[in-house]
């Protein structure tokens, strides 16, 4: 499935790369792109497609909303048994689907490719990519080189359980990872854009840094939020009582009145925010125990089951 947003010129050469190989690999395919609320002439010619090849299907959005709901409708649309996404401005290169099918099948669960020969602008493209690659890596323990790049291979079954909001959808290998998927990287080709215009902008690493921090508290503690607030009241409660106990001390030792002691309003200060906390901790415990329950969405993932009928997916 492919994402697409303004790219007129690019749609039918991607077309024409893209089917020989698909018919090429002798398996049942179908190509879904997802306009994400073009204003150029994409939709006139993804209609074109679609009236062409019944195999080449197109959902339209009503305005742009981005590539996560673009991919993330584009997975819901798919009925195969693996899901590739590709970028529509022909710089993830089709011919390179067969290897990274070849490689899934090897039995990972995820095939991410790393674009190892970046043809982007240095400084304000490829040098905070890698910065943010190796922030991601660190935080949430899944080291891959090139968590942008969209050309990436799934196992259905892995997607029915995930829901994409924000930038998220470059953290699918994480996501994936959480439910005991295996991961795999591929170095890819990339080319240099020939039509049309990056769609790259500072404001969207600042927003995906930001979904990292959101990412990073779903995988630590999506069903035990308590815990996460519970440190944090634990550190102020902690602080808490050194304000107040070095108050103390002074008031012993050189006789200073607590009152006249700002270190100890600190201390009235800690222990508040840390209680707050504890309350926060306590509320959010309630919200997802809530979410879950209403939602009827597991807190595991099974990866097979024998002799039991598999049960219905909620999508």
């Amino acid at each position: 499935m492919l994402p697409v947003f303004d790219e007129e010129e690019s749609l039918p050469p991607l077309r024409d790369a893209l089917v020989p190989v698909l018919t090429e690999l002798g398996r049942t395919w179908e190509v879904i792109f997802v306009n994400d609320g073009s204003v150029d002439g994409s939709a006139a010619v993804l209609d074109g497609f679609a009236a062409e090849e019944p195999r080449l299907k197109v959902i339209h959005f009503r305005r742009n909303f981005g590539q996560t709901a673009a991919l993330a409708a584009g997975f819901e649309a798919a009925v195969g048994d693996v899901v590739i996404a590709l970028d529509a401005d022909l710089q993830n290169d089709p011919a390179d689907i067969p290897a990274v099918l070849a490689k899934l099948d090897e039995g990972y669960d995820v095939v991410a490719g790393w674009r190892k020969h970046r043809k982007d602008a240095l400084l304000s493209v490829t040098l905070p990519s890698r910065m943010g690659n190796w922030l991601i890596g660190r935080v949430t323990g899944v080291r891959l080189h090139d968590y942008g790049c969209t050309l990436k291979a799934f196992r259905s079954e892995l997607l029915a359980d995930i829901r994409l909001y924000g930038e998220m959808h470059r953290y699918l290998p994480v996501f994936a990872h959480l439910a005991g998927g295996r991961i795999a990287e591929l170095p890819v080709r990339h080319h240099a854009r020939r039509w049309g215009r990056s769609k790259y902008s500072v404001w969207k690493t600042f927003r995906v840094l930001l979904d990292l921090l959101t990412v990073h508290f779903l995988a630590g503690y999506a069903t035990k939020p308590l815990y996460f607030f519970g440190r944090m009241t634990f550190a102020s409660w902690i602080a808490s009582a050194g304000c107040v106990g070095w108050a103390a001390y002074r008031k012993l030792a050189d006789g200073e009145f607590v009152k006249d002691q700002p270190i100890f309003l600190l201390g009235i200060f800690f222990a508040t925010v840390g209680l707050q906390l504890l309350v926060f901790g306590l509320l959010a415990e309630l919200m997802m125990r809530t979410y879950y329950e209403s939602q009827g969405r597991p807190i595991y993932f099974v990866r097979s089951r024998r002799n039991l009928p598999a049960p219905e997916r909620q999508r």
